[in-house]
C-alpha cells in the first residue's frame, strides 16, 4: 500500500468506524492555554509492530490532528489548525494537544488501522469528549457611590477571562450577628477572539452607621468548580462625633467681641436701674394730677360745711362780738 492510499485512510475510516460495536468513549478536560490529553487506550495485545499500523486522531469535523504512519509522524495529513500543536506519547497511546483554545472543545476520535491484515481493518477506535475550562479571576468589588442619606451604598463586582458561563454571582453582606445574600442580574460579555467571558453585577446594599459591615462578592462557576470569593469590602461603624475644637484664631477674634458684648450688657442694666429710681416726666405729671384732685376734694368739703358769707354780714358779725366784749368789761 503506497503513501497516497495511507493518507486517504484518514478521511474514509471514520465512516467505517461507525459500524464497529463496543467502541470505547471517555471524557477529558483541559484548561485554556494549557495542554489537553486525547488518549487512545490501545493495549496492542497481539504486539503488532508499528510498521504495520496507521494511527490517527480526527476532530468532529473530520480534520486530522495527528497521523502516525509506519512508526513515524506524517505531517502532510495534519490540518493547518493543528500544525505544531500536538505530540504523541507512544508509551500510553495518548495524543497531547497544546495551547488549548475554547474552540477546541468537542468530540475527538482515535483510529488504529492494521495495514497487513486481511483486506485491511480497524483494530481499535475510541471517542474522547473534550471540555475546556478557564478560571475566572478573583471577583473584585468597586464602590460606585458613597453612603446615601438612606444608608445605602452602590457597589459593583466583576470577574474576567473565564469559561464557561458561570452559574451565579451575588453579594454577601455580613455583620456580627447576621449574613444576608443579595442577588443581582449578571451582565455577561464574551470576547470575540478568545471566546472567554467577562461577568459583572451591580447592586445597592443597605449599611448602617452604627454597625460594622463586610461585603463579599461570590462567583459560582460550573458545579464542578469551586466558588470564588472576593476580598472583603469593610465598612466600619462611625464613632460618636465629638464637638469640634475651636481654632485659636477664632478664639482671638471672638474674645474682643465677647468682652464688648458683656460691657454693653452691664451698661444697659445700669442705665435701666437708674431709670427706675429717677421719676420721669410721666411720674411728675401723675403727682400733679393727684394733688389737683386732692385740692378739689378739699374745696368741696369746705363748701359743704361753712356757708359763704357776704362782706356785709361778716362785718355785722364782727361788730356784734365787739359790743359783747365791751359790756362784759363795764360789768366788772
Amino acid at each position: 500500500m503506497d503513501l497516497r492510499c495511507t493518507m486517504g485512510l484518514s478521511t474514509t475510516l471514520f465512516v467505517m468506524a461507525l459500524l464497529l460495536s463496543g467502541a470505547a468513549s471517555m471524557k477529558s478536560q483541559a484548561y485554556f492555554n494549557k495542554t489537553g490529553d486525547l488518549p487512545c487506550y490501545f493495549t496492542n495485545p497481539q504486539n503488532i509492530s508499528l510498521d504495520e499500523l496507521v494511527v490517527f486522531w480526527q476532530d468532529q469535523d473530520k480534520l486530522v490532528l495527528y497521523e502516525l504512519l509506519k512508526g513515524k509522524e506524517n505531517p502532510q495529513s495534519v490540518d493547518a489548525n493543528y500544525k505544531d500543536r500536538t505530540s504523541l506519547d507512544q508509551d500510553n497511546w495518548t495524543l497531547r494537544l497544546h495551547n488549548i483554545e475554547i474552540k477546541d472543545k468537542g468530540l475527538y476520535q482515535c483510529f488504529i488501522y492494521h495495514r497487513k491484515s486481511l483486506q485491511g481493518m480497524i483494530i481499535h477506535q475510541n471517542d474522547i469528549d473534550l471540555s475546556v475550562l478557564a478560571n475566572f479571576s478573583q471577583p473584585e468589588i468597586m464602590l460606585i457611590s458613597n453612603r446615601t442619606e438612606n444608608s445605602f451604598i452602590n457597589v459593583t463586582c466583576s470577574s474576567v477571562q473565564g469559561y464557561p458561563k458561570p452559574k451565579k454571582m451575588n453579594f454577601l453582606l455580613k455583620t456580627m450577628n447576621s449574613t444576608s445574600e443579595y442577588d443581582a442580574v449578571m451582565k455577561i460579555i464574551q470576547d470575540n477572539i478568545t471566546g472567554l467571558y467577562n461577568v459583572s453585577i451591580s447592586s445597592s446594599l443597605p449599611v448602617f452607621p452604627e454597625t460594622n459591615v463586610s461585603i463579599f462578592c461570590v462567583l459560582q462557576p460550573e458545579p464542578t468548580q469551586t466558588e470564588l470569593f472576593s476580598q472583603p469590602y469593610n465598612i466600619d461603624a462611625k464613632p460618636p462625633q465629638p464637638p469640634l475644637p475651636v481654632p485659636d484664631n477664632v478664639l482671638l477674634t471672638a474674645l474682643p467681641v465677647l468682652l464688648f458684648g458683656v460691657c454693653g450688657m452691664v451698661v444697659f442694666f445700669i442705665t435701666l436701674k437708674k431709670r427706675k429710681k429717677k421719676p420721669g416726666p410721666s411720674h411728675e405729671c401723675e403727682v400733679i394730677r393727684v394733688e389737683e384732685e386732692e385740692s378739689e376734694q378739699a374745696k368741696e368739703r369746705v363748701e359743704n360745711r361753712v356757708p359763704e358769707r357776704s362782706d356785709e354780714a361778716q362785718c355785722i358779725l364782727n361788730i356784734s362780738k365787739t359790743d359783747s366784749g365791751d359790756k362784759s368789761a363795764t360789768h366788772f
